[in-house]
Formats: C-alpha cells, structure tokens, sequence
C-alpha cells in the first residue's frame, strides 16, 4: 500500500499551475502540425515551433537542475584562450559546447520528430513538479554561476527559478503563437 502524496502548500500550487498553464499555452501552438511544419521557419527570425519546445524543456531542466544541484548544473566554461568578447563577436576559433547545444535547441535536428519532442518535454514537466513538490524550502537559494549575463555575486532562491522558468515559458508561448498563424494562418490561443 503506498501513501498518498502530500498535498501541495498554495504557493507550490499557484506556481505550478501557472506554469502548467504557460507549458499548455506553448504546446497547443503545435496541435495538429506535422513534423515538417513544426521544423519550418517562417518568419525572419531563426525560430522554429519544435525548436522552441526543444529550448523551454532545456532551460526548465537546466533550472532544476540549478535548485539540486547549484551553480555547477548551468556552467559556462569557455575552451582555452577564447573570452566572452570572442564569443559575443563570433571570433571564437572555438565554440564552448554549451553554446552549440543552445543554438541548436531552437531548430529541430534529422531524426527528431514533434512527437519526441513533446515526449521530453512531458518528462522534463513532470520530473519539474516532482521537485517542486519535494524540495524542502522555497527560500533556499544559490550563487549563478560566473557569466557575463548574470550579476556577481547573484544568488536565485527556488522560487526565483520557478518564477523565471515561468516567465520563459510564457514568453515563449507568446513567440508560438505569431509563429503557428505565420506557418498555417492557425490561432493557438
């Protein structure tokens, strides 16, 4: 006989739920599209449909990752002798692989299918929740990790993390949605 879960305090539900809503919002831009038309490009942009899922499950699991495990889960290390001025200018005579693994979560790549996709992104939601629901103190927080983007010294406590992977969600819901009527003339919202 297994115990059933402890019930969510309201906060953690409120949180949760709204990122359940942001997540539906994203991935009803992609109901009915095919493989093909969630890889096509239709705008100027270098967004694609599938790629944006691909982006949000990255960053989500990267940021619980950060709640587990701290500034060693979002590194950003660059090869010898390149700095972040290479990088910005892409002069680098070498590209770190996080940078490459970030470019191509916006596209989908030979072999992925919008199917694949959505089935990571399920996982990567779930596993999510999972944390949340367990992680003992929404307060505890730890230091970023050293990148031009993030402020010295910087700490995110667990609910700054869940606040932001929200509000990146949302965002890229937003961009999907101008995306889905651009490829097929289709209002996901």
């Amino acid at each position: 006989m297994t115990t059933p879960p402890t019930p969510l305090d309201a906060e953690r539900a409120d949180l949760l739920a709204e990122l359940a809503a942001a997540r539906a919002a994203l991935t009803k831009a992609v109901n009915g599209l095919s493989d093909e038309q969630a890889a096509e490009r239709p705008t100027v942009s270098e967004l694609r449909l599938g790629g944006l899922i691909k982006h949000v499950a990255f960053i989500e699991e990267g940021w619980l990752r950060f709640v587990l495990e701290g500034p060693s889960a979002l590194r950003y290390d660059l090869p010898d002798g390149v700095t972040w001025d290479d990088l910005a200018a892409g002069t680098a005579r070498e590209f770190p692989q996080w940078a490459i693994d970030h470019q191509a979560n916006f596209q989908m790549l030979p072999g992925e299918t919008l199917a694949g996709i959505l089935e990571r992104y399920e996982k990567v939601a779930a596993r999510s929740e999972e944390i949340i629901a367990t992680v003992p103190d929404l307060s505890a927080a730890h230091p970023l990790p050293e990148a031009p983007w993030n402020e010295p010294g910087a700490r995110h406590s667990v609910r700054r993390v869940l606040t932001h992977v929200i509000a990146e969600t949302a965002q890229h819901a937003g961009h999907a949605d101008i995306l889905r009527e651009t490829l097929d003339g289709q209002k996901s919202s």
